[in-house]
C-alpha cells in the first residue's frame, strides 16, 4: 500500500469500503459534465463478467511483459471507471491503487471488493495523492482524451512513476492509419456526438442503445461475416467497427455509451502521442500495432 501525501476532504462510505476523496472544486484539468457522464455510464453498465474482462484487457495489454508488470509491482490506474482494469492487473500485481473523480467510485468499490490488494480512490489525475515515483508501473485507458490538457494530464502521471519504472496509455486515435471512407463516417459520428451528448441523461441512454443496434450491429455482423468466409485472411479488419467482431452485445452497448455520450473528446494520431510522451520525459516508446488504436507502453 503507499501512503497518501494529502488529507482527504472526507471519507465516503461505500457498503463496507470506507474511500477517500481528494477531490475539489476548483480543479482546472477536468471538464464537470465529461465527469458526470462518466458516473451515468458506470452506473448503468457496472458488471462485467470474467471472460469478457480478460478478452478486452488481452487487447490493452499485449505490450507489456513481466519486466514491466509482476508480482512485485505497485500500480496505480488512473480514471479506473468501475475497476475493471484495475480487476484484470490485480492477479498479477502486488499491489493496485485505483483513483477517478467520477461517481464510478460506487460501483467500483463494490466490485473491488474481493480484490484484496486493491484500493480505489476519489481523486482527479491533477491531485493524484501520492509521493512522486510512487509506482512501478501506471496504466490510463481511455481516459486522458477526455480531460481538456492531455500533455498536462500524461506529465502528471509520468512524476508518479518511479525512474525505470513502466507508462500504458490508451488515447482515441484520429484515425490517421485509417482511409478516406473512415475518416468521414468518424466526422459524421462526431457530429451526432456533439448533439447526444447534450441530452438528458435518461434521453442519452437510450439512443446510445438505439445506435448501438443500428449503427454498430451492421458493420460488426458484416465484419463477422467477412471473417467466417476468409478466415485466413484479415480482410475484416478494414471494416469500420471491425474491432467489435468478436465482442458482446454488452460491450458494443457500453462503448456506444462512451462514444457517443461523452461531452469531452479528443483525438490523437501516433505522431502526437510520441511526441506527447516524449515531451513528458518517457523513452522506449513502443505503439501496439493491433486495436484499439492507439495504446501504447514507454519507460521512465
Amino acid at each position: 500500500m503507499v501512503e497518501y501525501t494529502l488529507k482527504p476532504y472526507q471519507l465516503i462510505q461505500i457498503e463496507n469500503v470506507a474511500v477517500a476523496d481528494f477531490l475539489s472544486s476548483d480543479h482546472k484539468n477536468l471538464d464537470s459534465k465529461t465527469v458526470s457522464s462518466f458516473g451515468e455510464e458506470w452506473n448503468k453498465f457496472s458488471s462485467f463478467d470474467e471472460k469478457e474482462i480478460k478478452k478486452i484487457g488481452d487487447d490493452y495489454f499485449d505490450i507489456v511483459d513481466s519486466s514491466m508488470l509482476n508480482k512485485d509491482s505497485i500500480v496505480l490506474d488512473v480514471g479506473c471507471g468501475m475497476g475493471r482494469w484495475s480487476y484484470y492487473v490485480s492477479d498479477r500485481a502486488k499491489w493496485v491503487e485505483a483513483i477517478d473523480p467520477s461517481d464510478s467510485i460506487y460501483r467500483a468499490a463494490p466490485f473491488l471488493q474481493s480484490k484484496k490488494n486493491v484500493r480505489i480512490t476519489k481523486a482527479s489525475v491533477e491531485n493524484i495523492p501520492f509521493a512522486d515515483e510512487s509506482f512501478d508501473f501506471i496504466f490510463s485507458l481511455g481516459v486522458l482524451h477526455h480531460v481538456p490538457n492531455t500533455q498536462e494530464a500524461i506529465h502528471q502521471c509520468v512524476k508518479k512513476i518511479k525512474k525505470g519504472g513502466y507508462f500504458l496509455l490508451y488515447l482515441y486515435y484520429n484515425l490517421d492509419n485509417r482511409g478516406f471512407f473512415s475518416k468521414i463516417l468518424f466526422h459524421i459520428s462526431n457530429w451526432g456526438r456533439k448533439i447526444i451528448s447534450r441530452l438528458p441523461s435518461k434521453l442519452k441512454l437510450i439512443v446510445c442503445d438505439m445506435l448501438a443496434v443500428v449503427i454498430y450491429l451492421p458493420f460488426v455482423f458484416l465484419s463477422r461475416t467477412i471473417k467466417f468466409i476468409f478466415p485466413k485472411k484479415n480482410g475484416y479488419k478494414k471494416i469500420p467497427l471491425s474491432y467489435y467482431s468478436d465482442k458482446s452485445f454488452h460491450v458494443i452497448r457500453n462503448d456506444s455509451l462512451d462514444r457517443f455520450g461523452t461531452p469531452l473528446e479528443q483525438r490523437f494520431s501516433e505522431k502526437q502521442i510520441r511526441k506527447m510522451l516524449e515531451l513528458a520525459g518517457m523513452t522506449n516508446i513502443v505503439f501496439s500495432q493491433r486495436e484499439p488504436y492507439w495504446h501504447v507502453i514507454s519507460k521512465k
